[in-house]
This record gives structure tokens, C-alpha cells and sequence, in this order.
């Protein structure tokens, strides 16, 4: 009997020792399979590159897929809470909106209604054959880096550096990496993001400087520059990286450093337009 002990003793060490011996050998190999990708990553081939663009675009579809789950029990979430949060809050409006009703002239609000739907049928909305729009598919965020995956690359023509807008009008960023159905889009509050600016009215040049979160500082400015509260950003159009005049944001004085305040708000932008430079008007 002791020796039968002894034997299933001894059985259950060895298997223990066996699987410590994969367990390192697994750990050998992964590390081997790392390296190899590493190297992979700095040889510039055309064929290494579109097997680069194909992983990807499959890992970001993938997960853009694999968050749709979570985004909706977040967006349930949200709304339940929003449904409490109307009961709390009931009492509150329904005596604020009594004071508006006594506050507000019938006639003014006609008026101003009136007003907004003469400007709405003479607007006349044209969209620049120069701007292709693109839809935001997955949001790569932590506490330092900010970026955008859109849904269009080389598919539509789309090459790093070119410029990237929320609705045509406020600069947001730059491609940097172009796949074949995709595209990584480096946003100005990222760390990594410097950006040629001016300020007006004064006139001042600047350097654009991201630090990871919703806003960016100015930098590489003149001692006796003039700027103030409130003055405007736009792109400087230095070195000929993106065009000049294009709005960003403006100027905010907080502890003898100038910060910037930007005109669009970078988490609530589902499309954008990307600036094709000069490629359509050469067609």
C-alpha cells in the first residue's frame, strides 16, 4: 500500500514538472513569434506591407465589432439613468418652465422661429468636391494617446499627412496610417501632436502642443507676445504641412501658461472630413 502512495506521489510531481517545461518552452516560443514581428514591422516591402494593411484592417473591424456589445448595454445603461434622473428632476423644470412661459413673449418667439426658417430655406449648403467625409468606427483612447479609426483608406485615396476637419470647418488632426479600408487619424490633443499655429489678432506664431486630454497649450512663442483670453487659433500654414486659416480653437490664460480651448468637441464627433489636398484638383 505504501508503495502505491509513493508511485502516485512520485506520478504527480512528474506531470507537475512536465507542464512547468511547456509553460517555459510556450514562453520561448512567444517570445521567438514577438521578435520575429518586430523585425517584420521595420522591413519596408511592398508584399510585407499589404499583409501589414490586411492584419490591420482585420483587427480593427474586429474590434470595432467586439465593442458594439458593450457600446449598447452603455448606451441602456445611460439611458436608464437618464429615465431617473427625469423623475428627480421633474419638480425642478416644471417650475422653470413656468417662469419661462411668464418670461418669454409669444410674439418674440415667433419672430426669432420666423427668422431661423428664412435663413434655413435661403442657405444655400454646398459641399467641396476637395473634402471626402468618413465615418469614426472605433475610438483608440488612453490617458496620453488620442486617435480615430475611420472606415475609409487607400480605397478612397486617402494618404498620411492630410488634413482632417469635424463638418468641414475646424481642424481636428492628421492621417498617419493609411490601410486599405481604414485609417488612423491623430487627433491635436494627442501627445504626440504638434501643430504649426497662429494667433489672432496679434499676429503671434506658435507651436500647437497636445497633452492627452480634451485641450492643448501654446509653445515655442515670442516673450512679448500679446495674445489674451479669448484671441483665435488657426492653422499657421508653416512648412506647407496643412493650409493656413483653418480655425482650432482660442486662447484661455490659466497659470501663466496659454491654453487652447478647441471649437470642436473631439468626444462627440461621429464623421469627419478628410481634406484631400490637391488630388481632385488636378483631375
Amino acid at each position: 500500500m505504501d508503495t502505491n502512495r509513493e508511485d502516485f506521489g512520485i506520478a504527480i510531481r512528474s506531470a507537475f514538472l512536465s507542464r512547468g517545461t511547456q509553460q517555459r518552452f510556450s514562453l520561448f516560443v512567444l517570445v521567438i513569434i514577438s521578435i520575429i514581428f518586430l523585425l517584420f514591422e521595420k522591413i519596408e516591402t511592398k508584399p510585407l506591407n499589404y499583409f501589414r494593411s490586411i492584419i490591420k484592417d482585420t483587427i480593427y473591424r474586429g474590434a470595432f465589432l467586439a465593442s458594439l456589445p458593450t457600446d449598447g448595454i452603455n448606451k441602456i445603461t445611460i439611458n436608464l439613468a437618464k429615465h431617473i434622473e427625469i423623475y428627480k428632476e421633474y419638480d425642478k423644470l416644471r417650475v422653470e418652465n413656468n417662469l419661462l412661459k411668464k418670461n418669454i413673449s409669444q410674439t418674440d418667439f415667433f419672430r426669432m422661429e420666423n427668422e431661423q426658417l428664412r435663413k434655413l430655406i435661403d442657405e444655400d449648403i454646398m459641399s467641396d468636391d476637395n473634402y471626402f467625409n468618413s465615418r469614426v468606427i472605433l475610438d483608440k483612447e488612453s490617458p496620453y494617446l488620442k486617435s480615430f479609426v475611420v472606415n475609409n483608406g487607400s480605397n478612397k485615396k486617402i494618404k498620411n499627412g492630410m488634413t482632417v476637419l469635424d463638418d468641414e470647418k475646424n481642424f481636428i488632426g492628421r492621417i498617419v496610417d493609411v490601410n486599405f479600408f481604414s485609417s488612423r487619424v491623430l487627433l491635436i490633443s494627442d501627445l504626440n501632436s504638434k501643430i504649426p499655429v497662429i494667433v489672432e489678432p496679434s499676429g503671434t506664431h506658435a507651436i500647437l502642443s497636445g497633452h492627452g486630454n480634451k485641450n492643448a497649450s501654446l509653445e515655442y512663442f515670442t516673450k512679448n507676445h500679446k495674445i489674451k483670453d479669448g484671441d483665435k487659433v488657426y492653422t499657421s500654414g508653416k512648412e506647407g504641412i496643412f493650409a493656413s486659416g483653418i480655425p482650432i480653437g482660442e486662447t484661455k490664460l490659466i497659470n501663466e501658461k496659454i491654453e487652447v480651448l478647441f471649437f470642436s468637441d473631439l468626444d462627440q464627433i461621429s464623421f469627419v472630413s478628410i481634406n484631400l489636398g490637391e488630388l481632385n484638383l488636378n483631375k
